[in-house]
Formats: C-alpha cells, structure tokens, sequence
C-alpha cells in the first residue's frame, strides 16, 4: 500500500466511523453492558470489515467487546495486541456527528458552521499542518477521533498486514472496547480470550507523543441526605440537601481543580449533581500520579462529609468511593523493550518520537494493573478531545498507522 492509499484508506475509515453514533453514558453502566446497545452497532460494522479483509478469527461479546486474532508469519515471535475503543464521551454532544475536510489548510484560525471558531493560537499544533488535511465536527457536536481515529488507524494496518506477506510479524491481537470513557468497560473484559505478551493503545493525541504513565484515578458518588418541609414552617425543621450540597462543592480548592492544574499536579472534579430538598447525589473525579496523594485526596472528602453534617445538624452524607485506574507506568518499567520498541520504530521511520504523560487513562492502565500486560499508548492526531472545537490532522494519522506496522515488524525481530 503507498502512502497516498493508505491516507485514502485512514480518512475513508474515519469519516465512515465517526457517523456511527456511540456516546456511552456513565449514569448506565451500573445496569448495562455496553452502558448504550448503539456501540454495538460500530463493534459489528468493525466484525464484519476485519471479515471481509480476511481475518477469519474474530469474537465479539455480549459486553461489547471484539476480539480478533491474526496468525503471525514468523514463528517465535511475541503476541502483540492493538487496542482502541469505540465509544465517544457524553461530556458535550456527540451522535450525529458531521465531519467536515479541510483539504488544504491555510494557517489561520478554523471557523466552523455553528459559529464556533478553533483558534491558531490556542492550538499551537496547528502550525505544523498548513497545506494539509484536517478533519472537524460542524461544531455542534465533538468529532470522535477520541478513539475512532486510533480505531481507523489499526484497521488500516490490519489491512496492510493480511495484504502483504512480505510484512514479518508475530500473532497479532485486535481488541475493540466499549465503554473507555465512563471507566467501566474493561469491568467485564475477558481476559482468557487473549495471549498478548504486550499491547499498545492506539489512544493518544498530538503527533510523535508516546505515553507510558497516566493518572491513579478514583470515583466517589457522595449522597447527601437533608430533611424536607414546607418552605413556610421550615425554622428548625428544614435541612436544605442543595444547600449541604453546594457547600461541599465549594469545599473543594479551586487551585486543585482540572482548570487550574497541568503536569504532574492532581485534582478534584466535581462532574455531575442532580437532586432535591431532601436528597442530592454528587458524583466527584478524583485524579493524581502519586498514589498516596490520590488517596489523601480520599480522605478529604470523606472528612468533609463529617465536617459538613456537624455544621448541618440532621444532615447525612454518605461518600462512597471507587478506584477506576492506576498509573501504569510500573508494569511499563518492568517491560522495557515494550517502550523501546516504539522508539526504535520511529528511529528507523524518522519520526522525532516523544515521551508524554497521560492526564487521564486508557484501558491499557486496566489492562497492565488488572493482568500485568503493559501497555503503552500511541499518538492518534486527535486534539481538544471531550469538545466541540476536536479536531483531527491526517498526517499524523497515517504516521500513527505507518507506525503501527513498523512496531509490529519489530516485535518479529526480537
């Protein structure tokens, strides 16, 4: 395949995928799996394209997890596994998705239908894309390249592989998942159905990053019990649960919060309240790269639980905290060659590869923390994810997929 047919191939993919309507939705997953049965609708179009391209081993199961095999051509090699998700967040609106194709961008800021502009200067990577193609929304709702341009990178590798002999590789694992953005979707993985000895998320943004650490991460749903009267003979019998409430959110420091924080630096983030007088449910991210500050950050708000209902006597909270993810990058340093891999791919294409954290996770940090497989995570030419100003740059698309395959090339080697 030349560079022109595999760009034809990347952006045919992915204009086709992002169509498919797959926003999961966290407020479901404690009842489905898939949280939304329309993923399934991209994990069966997904089947029936690695069908056609000849891979002959695919399961997909009732979770909503694809699993496919393909044989290796090279005997003692390892089993490497390729992972993307299908679903897209529900932060902002994200079904019916109109991309739009900026065949030649000329540099300056990009003016989408709704009237929303994604400015130059705010998207420095920009720059590096003038003369080329880039991908939008209309601006109404995200674009979906978070993951569906890492979904359309791995099948159009996939298709380079089962085309042409001449490429060496081990087994190759292709795994699509559900669910990535509530959290909650490698919940029901099933890990006896694949031999990876190490796999890459196909998952991350800007072009060249590479990503081995991301952040521990915990969930709290904080149920605020009050006590409910008639507003006119409410004195000494009222306990206002939306009054307990914005008092617990403006507890949290500002200054620890995801818009005043980068880097290394954790935060709290409240992400969802719904309730009345009597009862309110918060639902509360927390997020830090040191396990112990995630866990201080626990018991905060435990604490403040117990501060709040002495200053509202009859009030009762409940904090009920969950761990989602953990920072992968210890099972990364036990693997090594995993990382060195990647590099040396880009050493030998030119690609001026860099190191990354993840200010967020993949499934690849439940996949190393819950069976050890590390899983480091390749650049999609995705940005401004979870928005309605995402956008997406074929070049470092077809990089991303370019890379792929020299990867797995690699891992033939060794």
């Amino acid at each position: 395949m030349t560079k022109q047919e595999l760009e034809l191939d990347i952006k045919t993919r992915f204009l086709r995928y992002v169509q498919v309507d797959t926003q999961s939705n966290p407020d479901l997953v404690m009842e489905n799996h898939p949280s939304t049965k329309i993923q399934f609708d991209l994990i069966y179009m997904l089947e029936k394209e690695l069908i056609e391209l000849g891979v002959d081993d695919v399961k997909v199961t009732d979770t909503g997890i694809l699993i496919a095999h393909i044989k290796g051509n090279i005997s003692d090699a390892p089993c490497i596994a390729l992972m993307a998700h299908v679903d897209t967040s529900n932060d902002v609106k994200g079904n019916g998705v109109k991309p739009q194709i900026i065949e030649s961008y000329d540099g300056g800021n990009i003016a989408l239908k709704s009237g929303l502009i994604i400015s130059k200067d705010q998207n420095p990577q920009l720059s590096q894309y003038k003369g080329e193609t880039l991908i939008t929304s209309d601006g109404t709702t995200l674009l979906g390249a978070d993951d569906k341009a890492g979904i359309a990178e791995i099948m159009s590798a996939v298709k380079q592989l089962v085309g042409d002999d001449g490429i060496k590789h081990g087994d190759v694992e292709v795994i699509f998942t559900c669910d990535e953005e509530t959290g909650c979707g490698m919940d029901v993985f099933p890990y006896d159905d694949i031999h990876c000895d190490y796999c890459y998320t196909i998952d991350g943004g800007t072009r060249y990053e590479v990503e081995t650490e991301c952040f521990n991460a915990s969930h709290a749903n904080v149920t605020i019990t009050g006590k409910s009267y008639h507003t006119g003979d409410a004195r000494g019998r009222l306990v206002n649960a939306l009054t307990v409430a914005a008092k617990y959110i403006a507890s949290l420091p500002q200054s620890e919060s995801p818009e005043a924080t980068d880097g290394r630096f954790g935060f709290y983030c409240p992400l969802n309240i719904k309730g009345h007088l009597d009862e309110v449910k918060l639902g509360i991210f927390m997020r830090d790269f040191d396990l112990s500050e995630l866990e201080r950050r626990e018991n905060v708000l435990i604490n403040l639980g117990s501060n709040l209902e002495l200053l509202y006597p009859g009030a009762k909270i409940n904090v009920d905290i969950k761990k989602q993810y953990y920072n992968m990058v210890e099972v990364s340093n036990k693997n090594p060659k995993v990382r060195e891999s990647i590099f040396e791919a880009g050493k030998r294409l030119g690609f001026p590869l860099f190191d990354s954290i993840i200010r967020g996770g993949t499934d690849g940090a439940r996949m190393a923390n819950d069976a050890g497989i590390p899983c480091p995570n390749i650049f999609t030419g995705g940005h401004n994810y979870h928005s309605l100003n995402e956008w997406a740059a074929l070049p470092a698309m077809v990089d991303s997929a370019i890379l792929i395959v020299e990867i797995l090339k690699i891992g033939a080697e060794k």
